[in-house]
């Protein structure tokens, strides 16, 4: 027969089977019955005498007898029970009214319980897992004690994972694991609740648990070893206080929100949890649906900021750039759904759009100026990134030398032989590269001498103090001097004073864009700028 248990498929497994008459004596019992409780020929016999016999022959563990009879004696219309063997087995005993008395079904249910246990673990660190960790959280919620819970992400993990490979990351989770275990007190229950983040449950009030938070971060940053290599991550930490109103995947889920507050505000950081940062989950959520939404329904356009040589302010090219108009919120800043798009993956999909709009704009204009546009990491790294700009080039018609695609040290960090070949490939097409926030990174110059850039555009953080600042200075005279010597252009972007456009200029910067120069424009501004160009005769491809 099959068992099933919890709203679990049935089971297939061995099930001995005995009826018993009303007054509860055997009036049947299978082959299975009398070699698991019985023995031979108990026809006849009270229950509560085998059972008792049992016992006493170690057949079952001392006391399951009278469990057993106790839960047939309930009255209950259905009477379930669990109990183990003295060889560990786990039976399940299911027991029902037919005509005339009791029909008690006892099942192996070992293989199942065994499974479930395992689940409880998980396989890497031996923590453990997500379900396991909220049952500990219902529990504790229910004793009344003061607790909290602090969710531990990890900072800086994916790009050791990258650098020393996977199995160097699976021991490095292993010992952030043993490290975090081997601070918190013996009482706190500890899980793996996601790939490189932990929950800790921890019988404290407020002060203790941020004190513990605080060691753990502290902890965490310091480096570990793994193969012969030194490794160095760091962590965010977000605190949530027990709320007996909140079902368990509630107070875990109000924890990870103040974990994802610390990575926003620079990571290796503490954030208590508020019902400030539940409002934002809301917003955030009704965003991502409006987002969605705005790329079937097409609100997105673009805006096109000027591109100038300095000398005689000569029009070269523009840089595309994304908008979106929602019918409700009106216009929805880049600095919030951009980033939104690219944890969603939709940035791919937004990202082609952008791609064929830009190349068909660019083809239709009177001058042949050059079109800039902006590639996530993420988008650079799809697989159909090069049949997307083959297919936007051939469909436009637009050459392909004008198109100029802008990418970030993010966009090359990971693996850099497929990463390579893509940069190839899209080479091989005619188009141009640009070096985006050029020197905000850790790896500028050696990137320059992997790739085959065109241009380098010089970050805003390095002109936005200028002519006042030394160090910016030097920046945009060093970053000059190197694009000539390598036979690259240099833009200068974030230009908003003329003191700002002087100082660029003296320091061997030859082009510029910014709101000074030209602040972005709607499509039909910007042929009117192209159309003066022309007809002046000052426009020129970059």
């Amino acid at each position: 027969m099959k068992a099933e248990v919890g709203g679990m498929e049935p089971l297939d497994l061995r099930t001995a089977v005995v009826r018993l008459a009303a007054d509860g004596r055997v009036v049947h019992a299978n082959t299975a019955a009398q070699h698991l409780l019985l023995g031979a020929s108990p026809e006849g016999a009270l229950i509560e005498d085998l059972l008792g016999r049992a016992e006493k022959l170690g057949k079952i563990a001392s006391g399951t007898a009278g469990q057993i009879v106790r839960a047939l004696a309930s009255g209950n219309a259905d009477a379930t029970e669990c109990f183990k063997l003295l060889d560990g087995s786990s039976i399940l005993m299911v027991a029902g009214p037919v005509a005339g008395g009791t029909l008690v079904e006892w099942s192996d249910i070992t293989p199942y319980v065994e499974a479930m246990r395992a689940q409880e673990r998980d396989p890497l660190t031996g923590l453990l897992a997500r379900p396991a960790m909220l049952r500990e959280i219902a529990a504790m919620v229910q004793s009344g004690e003061p607790a909290a819970l602090l969710y531990i992400g990890l900072d800086r993990f994916t790009s050791v994972n990258n650098m020393l490979g996977h199995m160097a990351g699976d021991k490095l989770l292993q010992k952030v694991s043993g490290r975090i275990v081997g601070l918190v007190p013996a009482d706190a229950v500890m899980a793996r609740v996601g790939g490189d983040e932990f929950a800790v449950l921890l019988r404290a009030d407020s002060e203790a648990a941020t004190a513990m938070a605080g060691r753990l971060l502290e902890m965490v940053a310091r480096p570990f070893l793994i193969d012969g290599q030194s490794a160095h991550v760091g962590t965010s930490i977000g605190l949530a206080h027990l709320d007996p109103a909140d079902p368990p995947e509630n107070q875990l889920r109000n924890a990870r929100l103040a974990l994802l507050k610390a990575k926003a505000d620079g990571g290796d950081a503490i954030q208590v949890f508020t019902d400030a940062m539940r409002e934002e989950l809301e917003q955030a959520r009704l965003l991502e649906i409006d987002l969605r939404q705005a790329l079937v329904l097409r609100e997105f356009s673009l805006a096109y900021q000027p591109q100038y040589e300095i000398d005689g302010r000569r029009l070269i090219g523009f840089e595309a750039l994304l908008r979106w108009h929602h019918p409700k919120r009106g216009p929805v800043s880049p600095a919030h759904f951009i980033p939104l798009a690219e944890e969603l993956g939709l940035i791919v999909p937004i990202g082609e759009w952008v791609i064929r709009a830009a190349c068909k704009a660019a083809a239709e204009w009177p001058l042949p100026l050059s079109i800039s546009v902006n590639i996530s990491p993420l988008q650079f790294r799809s697989p159909n990134i090069v049949a997307i700009v083959t297919s936007a080039l051939k469909n436009s018609g637009l050459d392909p030398s004008r198109l100029e695609l802008e990418v970030t040290e993010g966009a090359l960090l990971l693996d850099s032989e497929p990463v390579m070949n893509i940069f190839r490939q899209l080479k091989a097409l005619g188009l141009r590269f640009a070096m985006d926030d050029f020197g905000t990174g850790y790896s500028s110059l050696s990137y320059l001498q992997q790739f085959p850039f065109d241009k380098i555009k010089i970050d805003q953080s390095f002109v936005r103090n200028l002519p006042a600042s030394p160090d910016g200075i030097a920046i945009v005279r060093a970053v000059s001097a190197l694009g000539s010597s390598l036979g690259l252009s240099i833009i200068a972007e974030g230009v908003e004073t003329e003191e700002q456009l002087a100082s660029i200029r003296q320091n061997g910067c030859k082009q510029v864009q910014g709101y000074l120069t030209g602040r972005p424009l709607a499509p039909d501004m910007a042929e009117a700028l192209i159309a003066s160009a022309a007809t002046a005769g000052e426009g020129k491809a970059s």
